[in-house]
């Protein structure tokens, strides 16, 4: 065949129909597709044309008169052609033609229904009862030979429109309603191509053209260099499976991505996707639960089955919990658990007989204690990657990335707003940076300060300032002692957290607050955690010192050290009398109905919780006792401006002076990141030079 023929060939060709997804192609009545609603369309045409024939052919043409006036007005003029007895109630009165000229006769219409089949009657009247009418006739033509007397005919009529329309009306608010509830099942569980017989479909949004692809990359990921470096692999294989393959190796099929909610698990898996350039199928947990029988599996088999057709690809399934739980050890009592059903079929999807060449999934959870074993092995979820809570530097990192939008201010110092946001996740941050900024609008500043920032962080961790609560001088007082023992103790303590600001401004629950700077140990030991607690039982000693007596104020206080002196007593191991013996249960087993020591373990438990705090209140005593003056100063300092900062408490009580390694850490850190940026960025420019070099060398052979 030559070039020409084939040429012609491809054009009498139709054209390949494009790839819809995950589109429906059942154009059932329920799918709400083009030519249903056409035929909707036509329906409702029908029916319009319907009801304008009714209205047309019932219209009515004779004039409504009264009996009296047919008997005394019309009949004397002998102009009554004939009348109508209609269904024994009404009488239709048909005036002769010579007499329609007539003045009592003004009152005619001069044409016709359009739709009446022959002459019409002119007038009519109702009666009651057709022997009275009859009677009344006789009379008014007793004097008229019986020949020339208007005739009486008799006639029943069928309203047919009417009686179709009793018929059909209530069929068509069934059928309509019918419809309408169908077709919104429909679309709420029949994925993107809706209707209820796709309920089955995978509801998986699928990115994989320019319109719709993923421009998230790990530019737009700060922090988490750990979990990236794991998930770069992926990336790799789905950009160059060539390199893998040919060595005989095989990328993991599922990664697995832990951690506490607003770490990022979802942009990470974005960010994936967005750097491998390939299509991307997103979905939750919870898109394959159904109160249907057997339509979970069904779309996990329609998921996998779509992205074979757009393999490489990568399956997100986020918050996998929801149909990853592990399976009842008993059978279910007499039901089909359709939870356990989709996730058999997924654990048969991503390791069965059937492979899936090129189709790597992503999940995240928050919750991988509760996940089935079965899931996790080898082979399914190959790798977990966990995503923490960001550290300090990676804070510093976070805060640069969301304070790009933002209108800042010269004094922001974002290493300072990173120590201040300990246990912060990415989300948390990005709520931070958002609410800095509304409050710098609320007062009508013209950039965000650092101020702003500081009084964000108060109003997410502490709540919102409660400056009209109502306290009394003596109340204001004792709160203003208590905060000043916890900040005096903290001070003079090696290992408690540093000073950040003191406050008597009620927030929240709370009428007043320390903030501290907390160190992120890895491990902590025991004259750590003793430090801790003496430093939360200062406020408890300071009333006691002061006023003679104690207030309600340090409940939240004592509840703290006392959960903290007995997971030292119970679980760490720290008490001499207990040994180092843990009691804690890592599995948290929800069929624990006792506990997991003796009686006789119990009270000494209980004994060695009292006495460690019990020593670490006097020792707070003591240590308010040495410093009283300065504790004074700064409950006065309180009383006075209601906030006071790390610079107040400095002037008062002295420098602190106690070697940070915490902080040397911390820059040794700062510095290796630096020196990691720097060499990512050369790195890139040889090989965007290296490309452009390759690019010359093609154009010139060109």
């Amino acid at each position: 065949m030559s070039d020409k023929n084939k040429k012609e060939t491809r054009k009498k060709m139709p054209e390949k129909r494009p790839d819809k997804g995950n589109q429906s192609e059942n154009n059932n009545m329920f799918a709400g597709n083009g030519k249903n609603k056409n035929t909707i369309f036509i329906f409702i045409a029908v029916a319009v044309g319907f009801f304008v024939l009714n209205y047309f052919s019932n219209q009515e043409t004779a004039v409504k008169i009264t009996q009296v006036r047919f008997e005394t007005k019309i009949m004397p003029k002998h102009a009554v052609d004939k009348v109508v007895v209609v269904n024994h109630q009404k009488v239709e009165v048909y005036i002769k033609e010579q007499l329609r000229t007539d003045p009592e006769f003004s009152d005619l219409k001069s044409e016709g229904s359009v739709f009446a089949a022959g002459k019409t009657p002119d007038y009519y009247f109702n009666i009651g009862s057709v022997e009275v009418f009859e009677k009344n006739m006789e009379t008014l033509q007793k004097d008229v030979p019986r020949v020339n007397r208007v005739p009486i005919d008799y006639d029943t009529q069928t309203d047919v429109f009417g009686e179709l329309l009793g018929w059909l009306l209530p069929l068509i608010i069934i059928v309509a309603i019918w419809i309408f509830v169908f077709r919104r099942m429909g679309s709420g569980m029949g994925g993107a191509g809706g209707g209820i017989f796709n309920v089955g479909r995978s509801k998986a949004k699928l990115f994989d053209n320019e319109k719709t692809k993923v421009k998230v990359d790990f530019t737009n990921v700060a922090g988490m260099e750990e979990a990236k470096i794991e998930v770069q692999e992926i990336v790799d294989f789905l950009k160059k499976p060539d390199k893998y393959t040919k060595l005989g190796g095989k990328i993991p099929k599922g990664a697995l991505l832990v951690g506490p909610p607003g770490t990022g698990k979802t942009l990470l898996a974005k960010a994936v996707a967005g750097e491998a350039n390939v299509p991307f199928f997103s979905l939750s947990g919870s898109d394959f639960v159904e109160m249907f029988v057997g339509v979970g599996a069904s779309r996990v088999r329609d998921l996998f089955s779509q992205a074979k057709q757009k393999s490489p690809c990568i399956v997100f399934i986020d918050e996998i919990d929801a149909i990853g739980r592990t399976r009842s050890r008993g059978a279910s009592l007499g039901g089909n658990d359709e939870r356990e059903n989709t996730l058999n079929q997924l654990l048969t999807e991503m390791d069965g007989f059937d492979t899936n060449a090129g189709v790597i999934i992503i999940a995240a959870t928050n919750r991988a204690d509760v996940l089935d074993p079965a899931l996790m092995r080898a082979g399914r979820f190959d790798r977990q990657i966990h995503v923490e809570l960001p550290d300090l530097t990676e804070r510093e990192d976070i805060f640069k990335v969301h304070i790009k939008p933002l209108k800042m201010s010269s004094d922001v110092d974002i290493q300072k707003l990173a120590k201040q946001t300990p246990g912060f996740s990415g989300a948390d941050i990005a709520n931070v940076c958002n609410e800095a900024a509304l409050i710098a609008a609320r007062s009508n500043k013209k950039s965000v300060t650092h101020q702003d920032f500081h009084d964000a962080i108060d109003r997410i961790v502490g709540g919102l300032e409660k400056k009209s609560k109502i306290i009394t001088k003596t109340e204001k007082k004792t709160i203003a002692y208590h905060e000043a023992g916890h900040a005096t103790v903290s001070w003079m303590l090696e290992h408690a957290h540093p000073l950040v600001k003191v406050t008597i401004v009620p927030r929240g629950q709370a009428l007043g607050a320390a903030w501290y700077q907390p160190h992120e140990r890895q491990i902590t030991t025991k004259d750590q955690l003793l430090d801790e607690m003496c430093a939360t039982l200062g406020g408890r000693a300071s009333e006691e010192i002061n006023f003679g007596k104690i207030s309600t104020g340090a409940l939240n206080d004592l509840e703290r050290v006392t959960k903290q002196a007995f997971s030292m007593t119970a679980f760490l191991g720290m008490s001499e009398k207990i040994g180092n013996l843990s009691y804690y249960d890592s599995t948290k087993s929800e069929y624990q109905f006792q506990k997991p020591y003796s009686e006789l373990t119990g009270e000494m438990i209980d004994q060695e919780v009292k006495a460690m705090i019990e020593e670490q209140y006097n020792r707070a005593k003591e240590i308010l006792k040495d410093n009283t003056e300065g504790m004074t100063q700064l409950a006065e300092l309180l009383l006075e401006k209601e906030v006071i900062y790390f610079e107040d408490a400095e002037k008062i009580l002295g420098k602190r002076d106690f070697n940070d390694e915490y902080e040397e850490e911390v820059q040794k850190i700062r510095q290796k990141n630096k020196d990691r940026l720097k060499h990512q960025l050369e790195e890139k420019a040889r090989q965007d030079k290296e490309e452009k070099e390759r690019k010359e060398k093609r154009e010139n052979k060109i």
